[in-house]
């Protein structure tokens, strides 16, 4: 069975509503990828060094699928979406079979 793969952000968010139309944008891709949102906001409380306010993970079913759907065109174009409101970090990592 292949690994999953998943996409961890941590980010801040400087225009709300411009944000919405960054996620309104990725949702067509996402589905695309079979994406599925684990984490996309809500309480968090920070118990170790520094972290943005926004914390969002999404689960794809193969480490492979969470690269594919960042390379590609459809979510590149909603990432320049939030570049311009928004700023944070993001990491794709494969899940642990063990």
């Amino acid at each position: 069975m292949t690994a999953k793969g998943y996409w961890i952000a941590h980010n801040v968010v400087h225009d709300a509503e411009a944000y919405d139309k960054y996620r309104a944008a990725n949702a067509a891709t996402l589905a695309e990828y079979g994406a599925k949102f684990l984490v996309r906001g809500g309480t968090q409380e920070l118990r170790e060094g520094a972290w943005n306010n926004r914390t969002v993970v999404i689960e794809f079913a193969s480490y492979a699928d969470a690269l594919a759907c960042y390379e590609s065109k459809g979510y590149q174009a909603a990432k320049a979406l939030r570049d311009a409101v928004a700023d944070g970090n993001l990491i794709i990592v494969e899940g642990y079979e063990g």
